[in-house]
């Protein structure tokens, strides 16, 4: 294919994945930017594919075949409970990509500009030095967060002595040896420089997300995004790749958005997620004094078929008892009685930005019965009922009423405002956070102990029955 046309088709390419990501934005028009993405991405995998040399078919062959079939696995096998995890080891791949791609484009001589020297020697070597540092950040710090969004790494935050100089350190050394990579002339000081950086950066992006507790893993997963966008900018550089450039800076721009948004959904700054350590200092953690009032299924139930006007509030709790789909029935049924039934989303809610859409819209819940916190709040006065399953911190008091709280500030879903609140939980016990909820012990809430599938299952199952 001639340069005219594989450039045709990266322009073409790159609209489609704007007009992917504008239709993202919205969850009616989500499956359609999906769609426009993945036909972006077959245009640009095929016009690339067609540049290549003929000797390079095979060598694209065998390792394009196995990531399909890896790729095609994994997508069939996940489940909906496990897609944070999935979401951010894909990050991790982008990240070595872009290490490798940095390598790679090093040690070959002829994209090195072997003969070339002053300024465009000058560039690229920045452009390889800054790819391979974004893409080991992106690679160590995405397989954290794969850990402890796994459960393999504990949620708590690793605080190290010091741990902000260390971190300080480690970039002025990075951007010492930076120096000294674009000055040396002998390949293979540079070679070690360059192999000293990459060990330096992959432990700050470990250390970055070790230090980060598992309340803020929603942002650390949107934060991750952004970074394996600038890492496959910066790979797109590296190899002079226009339509890597821009998906690179679509995907790292749109995902520092989403980062700064969640960061607001929980009054905090983007500064303050990146240093860590969230519920461990600032505040004082309390001991709640008092008692719950528990309730049964039938309670239940009666008091859902005579409610007028409910509120669901989903968090973690329902993604791992994957109890959406009964919930969805329960719902429709509800409505079709004559209440007025909407759900409640927190912007931080479950493990993933978005977490607790994608399960309801799973469900087939209907978009436009979902609601977010600054819709909802102010009609919780006037609400019969609030159904919170499997949600903690983002219904927790002690956010608005005590100001020494390590969650002071954060918005919360004010469940406590309406009738009656029903919180289904295992337990008493704390959210990822860490600290204690008042609402559980207020005189107009009631404790659904269990499962949550289970207690769904049991009041679809009263629900129809009756």
């Amino acid at each position: 294919m001639s340069p005219n046309l594989i450039t045709v088709a990266y322009i073409i390419a790159a609209a489609l994945f704007i007009l992917g990501l504008s239709g993202l934005a919205n969850p009616e028009t989500a499956r359609r930017g999906n769609l426009f993405s993945v036909i972006g991405m077959i245009i640009a995998f095929l016009a690339t594919a067609a540049g290549i040399a003929s000797s390079g078919y095979v060598e694209l062959a065998a390792s394009l075949i196995p990531a399909i079939i890896i790729g095609a696995v994994l997508a069939a096998r996940v489940k909906m409970t496990n897609m944070p995890q999935l979401v951010a080891l894909l990050h991790s791949f982008v990240g070595a990509a872009a290490v490798l791609v940095g390598f790679a484009t090093w040690l070959d001589p002829g994209a090195h500009l072997e003969g070339v020297e002053g300024v465009e020697r000058l560039i690229h070597d920045i452009e390889i030095y800054i790819g391979i540092g974004i893409g080991a950040i992106t690679f160590t710090g995405s397989v954290i967060a794969f850990a402890k969004l796994d459960g393999r790494l504990s949620g708590k935050p690793l605080l190290l002595p010091a741990r902000h100089f260390l971190n300080l350190a480690v970039v002025v050394v990075t951007i010492v040896l930076g120096v000294i990579f674009t000055r040396t002339q002998e390949h293979n000081t540079a070679l070690l420089v360059l192999s000293i950086a990459t060990l330096l950066t992959g432990f700050l992006g470990a250390h970055m997300v070790m230090a980060i507790g598992g309340a803020d893993m929603p942002v650390v997963v949107s934060m991750l995004n952004s970074y394996s966008g600038w890492a496959a900018a910066a790979a797109g550089f590296m190899l002079a790749n226009d339509l890597l450039i821009v998906t690179g800076a679509l995907v790292g721009s749109s995902g520092a958005i989403l980062s700064l948004i969640m960061c607001r959904g929980m009054n905090r700054s983007f500064a303050n997620v990146l240093l860590g350590g969230f519920g461990t200092t600032g505040g004082t953690v309390v001991e709640i004094d008092g008692e719950h009032t528990p309730i049964d299924i039938n309670e239940t139930v009666e008091i859902l078929k005579h409610a007028k006007k409910i509120v669901v509030v989903p968090g973690y709790g329902m993604a791992v008892a994957r109890a959406q789909h009964s919930l969805a029935r329960v719902v429709e049924i509800l409505r079709k009685s004559g209440a007025d039934v909407t759900f409640a989303i927190h912007p931080v809610a479950g493990r993933l930005p978005g977490h607790m859409n994608v399960l309801l819209a799973e469900a087939n819940v209907p978009y436009d019965i979902v609601l977010e916190i600054d819709e909802v709040n102010s009609e919780l006065k006037n609400t019969d009922v609030v159904l919170v399953i499997g949600a903690n911190d983002i219904v927790n008091p002690s956010a608005l009423e005590d100001p020494n709280s390590p969650i002071a500030g954060m918005p919360v879903l004010e469940v406590w405002d309406a009738e009656v609140t029903i919180v289904m939980k295992r337990s008493l016990a704390t959210g990822y956070v860490g600290i204690p909820n008042p609402l559980f012990f207020r005189d107009n809430s009631r404790m659904l102990f269990g499962d949550a599938g289970d207690n769904v299952d049991a009041i679809l199952q009263r629900i129809v029955g009756s």
